[in-house]
């Protein structure tokens, strides 16, 4: 129960109001988004692809720049897995993932079950009736679905949505979580 101050205004609807006047403030993101400052020097990327039966363990980021070789890496890791097909994924998807894991803190590497997705593959999915967007952030190398085993859906949702960047989707009969540096919104159940 939240409790209304004499002018009617709420303590959450003053916080509520002040965050959106932060993003439409900074639209952009910066290299360092305030969730990973206090992540330390080392930013650390583990993820498996039960698809390619691939895995990788990557520091990606020390001392506040980017490793060109190990942003590659992932690059070719996220491909999509059906052609081959690369495209460069977005630092602040991968941001977003290295974050909301250690907010979990766990060991175990995430299930990449989709990355970067080419047209062909997109076009493939949305005739086949999945519930594929048209311009899915997957063509542009800003999203990622995965899975854990330890946590359930609903506790990794929780995690990238406290982070308050990026797109968040729950995919609960599928048992995946999507996330996305596009606009701070969530979705499913």
């Amino acid at each position: 129960m939240t409790k209304s101050n004499p002018s009617g205004f709420t303590r959450r609807g003053i916080l509520a109001a002040f965050a959106a006047t932060t993003v439409a403030a900074a639209p952009t993101y910066s290299h360092a988004f305030s969730f990973l400052r206090r992540a330390g020097d080392i930013r650390r990327l583990k993820m498996y692809n039960p698809r390619t039966g691939e895995s990788m363990d990557t520091v990606y980021w020390i001392e506040g720049e980017y490793i060109t070789e190990a942003l590659r890496e992932i690059t070719y890791f996220m491909r999509d897995w059906r052609n081959d097909a690369t495209k460069a994924i977005d630092t602040r998807t991968v941001d977003i993932m290295a974050a909301a894991h250690r907010l979990l803190e766990i060991d175990e590497p995430y299930a990449l079950l989709s990355g970067y997705r080419s047209p062909q593959t997109n076009r493939m999915l949305r005739a086949r009736g999945g519930a594929v967007a048209s311009n899915s952030l997957h063509l542009k190398g800003e999203a990622a679905d995965l899975r854990l085993n330890s946590r359930t859906v609903n506790q990794m949702a929780r995690a990238a949505t406290a982070l308050g960047a990026g797109g968040v989707g729950r995919y609960s009969r599928s048992n995946f979580v999507h996330m996305d540096c596009g606009q701070t919104r969530s979705w499913g159940s």
